[in-house]
C-alpha cells in the first residue's frame, strides 16, 4: 500500500469511529497539517469515499460532519484488508528470517 492509500485508509478509519471532528483535531491525531488533511479530504470527497456536512445554523461555521459513503464503507474495508495482508506477509518474512538465524546460531554452536 502506498503513502496516498496509507493516508486516505487512516482518515476513514478515524471518521468511520467518530463522524463530527473539528478539521483542526482531526489534522492532529493524525498527525496531518491541515493543508495535507484538506488535500486528503477533497480526494476522499471527489472519488465518492466522504460526504462533508457543515452545520448550517452554526454561527462559526467551524463544525463538520464527516460522513463515509457506501463507497467509503468499502473502500475501508478493501484498504484494511490490503494493510493486513502486507502485515501478514511481513510477518511471515521476518519469521522465517528469525528461524533461519536461529538454525544458523544452533549449527555454529554445534560445530565448536
Amino acid at each position: 500500500m502506498d503513502k496516498k492509500n496509507i493516508d486516505q485508509f487512516e482518515v476513514l478509519r478515524k471518521l468511520d469511529s467518530k463522524s463530527n471532528y473539528s478539521q483542526r483535531k482531526l489534522a492532529s491525531e493524525l498527525g496531518f497539517s491541515l493543508g495535507k488533511l484538506n488535500y486528503c479530504m477533497k480526494a476522499l470527497r471527489k472519488k465518492g469515499l466522504v460526504k462533508i456536512n457543515n452545520f448550517k445554523n452554526n454561527p462559526s461555521k467551524l463544525n463538520y460532519v464527516y460522513i463515509l459513503t457506501p463507497k467509503g464503507i468499502s473502500k475501508k474495508v478493501q484498504l484494511t484488508m490490503n494493510f493486513m495482508k502486507k502485515k501478514m506477509q511481513e510477518y511471515d518474512e521476518l519469521k522465517a528470517e528469525i528461524e533461519k538465524k536461529s538454525k544458523i546460531n544452533v549449527d555454529n554452536y554445534k560445530d565448536k
